[in-house]
């Protein structure tokens, strides 16, 4: 005889039901459950650079235009010296709420290998977006003997160790990427360094070296016809300068775009990381944040926070074997 289906659980079948109810929250992040609405108050990015430069306004507009689409307010607090690496030396303190976040600037990477510092950049800051980079280039005057990078090698060549070029300071990213290229190419410059860009283009521009390596402080005098570009440091052309040649397509294989992004500290929420990620990736469809990105010469380079941790892994120790190398030749 059939019985009929049992329309009543079980004690076990209602302890096991239970059980499951009750384990079902786990399976949501515990940021989430803990969050009515994030943000709930203003969420504070630090930019680890005096106000008015070109650093403090592209961060600027990213906070303003991330803002609303978080629906909340991102404010901009600088916090310039140590090279730029007080951002993520104030991560490694700060609670993973998603209330203070950073900008990772290169200099994050490459400063542990120089000194001692509080941070590990890999282990200490949770990387959410990358976003932008710099532009970077070597600019020769008018009446230097190469009119080339191609020509400027060969010159470097007949006439070992005595090419001159102007940086921005020892350890910066505009000397190790030129020293980088220069032992690509097997040739010897003599580096000198400056204390800013104001300083290195009086040299230049007064005929006291005949070449730079730089950002964009060279880009309106090669506009005006007192410097040429020689050549930029991109992965692709800028399309400022799109008759330019960069130096990998020129035939040596460096690339060197400083890219920089939004980062946190670690041990960040999944789910936190994903909101913040996508906010700050809408803002690259922001006509204002491109053009504080055009006017600077940066040029948009994304990557998701998978990517960008994987990226600060192998920067990490890239700039530890360029850092060991340098030190080894005596350039540093």
């Amino acid at each position: 005889m059939n019985q009929p289906p049992n329309r009543f659980l079980t004690r076990r079948q209602l302890l096991t039901r239970g059980a499951a109810v009750a384990a079902a929250p786990a399976l949501v992040s515990p940021w989430a459950r803990a969050q009515d609405k994030y943000p709930n108050r203003p969420i504070t990015l630090i930019a680890p650079w005096p106000t008015g430069g070109s650093s403090d306004a592209v961060m600027r507009a990213f906070a303003e235009s991330a803002g609303r689409a978080l629906g909340g307010t991102v404010i901009v607090e600088n916090k310039p010296g140590a090279g730029g690496t007080l951002g993520a030396a104030a991560m490694v303190n700060a609670k993973p709420d998603g209330y203070l976040l950073t900008q990772l600037p290169l200099g994050i990477y490459r400063l542990p290998h120089m000194q001692k510092t509080s941070f590990d950049p890999v282990k200490d800051i949770t990387h959410i977006v990358c976003l932008t980079g710099y532009t970077f280039g070597l600019a020769a005057r008018p009446d230097a003997p190469y009119k080339t990078l191609k020509e400027m090698v060969a010159y470097a060549k007949a006439n070992p160790g005595k090419v001159n070029y102007g940086h921005t300071g020892t350890g910066t990213t505009p000397h190790l990427a030129i020293e980088e290229f220069a032992y690509k190419a097997g040739i010897v410059l003599q580096d000198i360094p400056y204390k800013g860009s104001a300083e290195i283009l009086q040299a230049i521009l007064g005929g006291h070296i005949p070449l730079m390596s730089g950002t964009t402080e060279f880009a309106p005098h090669v506009k005006a016809g007192k410097l040429v570009l020689l050549a930029t440091l991109g992965s692709q052309r800028n399309k400022a300068f799109p008759d330019v040649p960069t130096v990998k397509e020129s035939g040596w294989d460096t690339v060197t775009e400083s890219p920089f992004g939004i980062g946190g500290p670690k041990g960040m929420d999944p789910a936190l990381v994903k909101v913040i990620h996508d906010a700050f990736k809408k803002t690259l469809e922001d006509p204002k944040v491109l053009e504080t990105l055009d006017k600077f010469y940066m040029p948009v380079i994304y990557m998701n926070t998978a990517d960008y941790s994987a990226y600060a892994e192998r920067t990490f120790a890239a700039e530890k074997a360029t850092i060991e190398r340098l030190k080894a030749a005596g350039k540093i």
